[in-house]
């Protein structure tokens, strides 16, 4: 989602309120910092070109290794689930040992709650 219209963030308010329980008490800031550990090879604005990983808008509910145009290793592409929040936190613990094969040469985001925050950042602006 384009952030850039947004007000910021004050520390009265948080923009995770209306997403599901534990997500909806997550930390925006922390959200927003961690997803820079993704940045650098993942994108989450509609339409915008893959990079080393695929753009992540839309990501909640699509299967996967079916983001168009991006080339896949063998392991997503056929790997059979769609993805969630809990998809997405097993994944982001450990991608080599979630899915063995997987190009993504990420080790993973070790805290519980910098997933937690992660993963509702992308909820929030995947266009979920």
């Amino acid at each position: 989602a384009d952030t850039s219209a947004r007000s910021p963030v004050t520390a009265d308010e948080n923009p995770f309120s209306g997403l599901p329980a534990p997500y909806n008490q997550a930390d925006f800031a922390r959200g927003k910092r961690v997803f820079r550990l993704c940045s650098s090879c993942h994108v989450i604005g509609d339409g915008q070109t893959h990079r080393v990983g695929p753009d992540l808008h839309g990501i909640f509910e699509r299967k996967i290794g079916t983001a168009e145009g991006f080339h896949y290793s063998s392991a997503a592409s056929e790997a059979d689930f769609d993805w969630t929040p809990e998809k997405l936190d097993a994944w982001l613990a450990s991608p080599r040992t979630f899915l063995p094969g997987n190009r993504m040469s990420f080790s993973g985001v070790r805290k519980p709650e910098d997933r937690e925050s992660v993963i509702a950042y992308l909820l929030l602006e995947s266009g979920k």
